[in-house]
């Protein structure tokens, strides 16, 4: 299996786990490693229980997002990250308009491979931080066939409504999924500007949505 089919059916594990977040109480409590081995157990067996997300129903998948992935995730920060520098000097209407273009660019993408996430199983290692730390990286391996497949989550610790960690960042076999956006859409904005990168983004989606 090769890194880029990799890093789609991972990242919708990643995205996934989001679903199960669903006592704010505990996930605020919760060590961050500790957080991650609850979710990804849950997920698999989500995953397992569910035709339609196992056959990577598009409409599915971006309902259980909408629902209860984002207010998990600190998206935004994922999406001003791969935008770069750029992020900063795009307008508040820009801004919302690459969120929302990456987001459906990542779950149409990540959709259809949902089904290859069944038969796998979730180890996560010791976490190296200190009760202080504001963020950690907590690191995984998925077990299938073959040899295991390096998974790692950047999380930070939040304060107020809906305390607790937050995923921002993914990486898989050493890769992290925003460095990699951003040096895709760093091309785009040199050299057609932020609605060059907006416009972009909303045709591959469009292309993706005509695909299924």
């Amino acid at each position: 299996m090769n890194r880029r089919r990799l890093t789609r059916w991972l990242t919708v594990l990643l995205m996934s786990t989001s679903n199960l977040l669903a006592l704010p109480a505990l996930a605020a409590d919760e060590a961050a490693n500790a957080l991650i081995t609850r979710l990804s157990t849950e997920v698999l067996g989500s995953i397992k229980a569910s035709a339609s997300v196992r056959t990577g129903d598009v409409t599915t998948i971006i309902a259980l997002v909408d629902a209860t992935v984002m207010p998990h995730m600190n998206f935004k920060r994922m999406t001003a990250s791969a935008v770069g520098p750029a992020w900063r000097q795009a307008t508040p209407e820009q801004q919302k308009r690459l969120q929302d273009e990456f987001k459906t660019l990542l779950v149409r993408t990540y959709a259809g491979a949902v089904a290859q996430v069944a038969d796998l199983s979730v180890v996560v290692m010791p976490l190296r931080a200190s009760p202080q730390d504001k963020e950690v990286v907590v690191r995984t391996e998925i077990k299938g066939r073959g040899d295991p497949v390096q998974l790692d989550y950047r999380l930070e610790r939040t304060s107020g409504d809906g305390a607790g960690w937050k995923i921002y960042n993914l990486n898989v076999m050493g890769v992290w999924l925003v460095e990699t956006y951003r040096s895709q859409f760093a091309q785009e904005v040199n050299t057609k500007g932020i609605d060059g990168l907006i416009a972009t983004l909303a045709d591959r989606n469009k292309v993706n949505a005509s695909k299924g």
